[in-house]
């Protein structure tokens, strides 16, 4: 399949989204692309959230309708995208959002204990975000595992970022 012209890394807290977005980045560098990162953690960021939108997605679908319209203004033909998606339903929203004509959605798996491991050195200073991530971790997995949204999986366990980010450009056709 060709034509992908967003990339859209999901999966679940710890699994190295962010990380492999900014390699991906990197390389489209490199290959001299026209290109735009974005990371969904802090499109959404807002305190305090809306009882019935905890995770502010329709401030994210908001925000990121603007900011993909604005760097393909500014000539990214490409948009890496890390967040996460719950939900079928959930992928035309990016889509439209993104002005998207093909999403490749790619999915980031670890191992348990990597995630652990991860998630400690980043809330080392704050114990209840950390027991709160440990906990998202896997339900979050389990939700992701289940919705099947998957074009591309890939194990972000032991291998570095930038290889999975050549099997991802590899993956998009880019």
């Amino acid at each position: 399949m060709t034509g992908f012209d967003v990339v859209f890394i999901n999966g679940t807290v710890g699994a190295g989204k962010s990380t492999l977005a900014e390699a991906i980045g990197e390389l489209e560098v490199r290959a001299g692309q026209p290109h735009a990162v974005l990371d969904l953690d802090h499109v959404r960021r807002c305190w305090p959230s809306p009882a019935d939108d905890p995770f502010n997605h329709a401030l994210e679908l908001r925000n990121l309708r603007d900011l993909a319209a604005n760097y393909r203004q500014a000539g990214a033909r490409h948009l890496i995208v890390a967040g996460v998606i719950e939900e079928r339903p959930a992928v035309a929203r990016y889509q439209e959002a993104l002005g998207s004509t093909a999403i490749l959605l790619v999915r980031l798996v670890v191992e348990p204990a990597i995630a652990r491991g991860r998630l400690q050195r980043r809330h080392a200073d704050d114990e209840p975000g950390l027991r709160w991530h440990l906990d998202r971790t896997t339900e979050l997995a389990g939700i992701i595992d289940a919705a099947g949204l998957d074009d591309l999986v890939l194990d972000s366990s032991h291998e570095p970022p930038a290889v999975l980010a050549e099997k991802v450009r590899t993956a998009a056709c880019w």
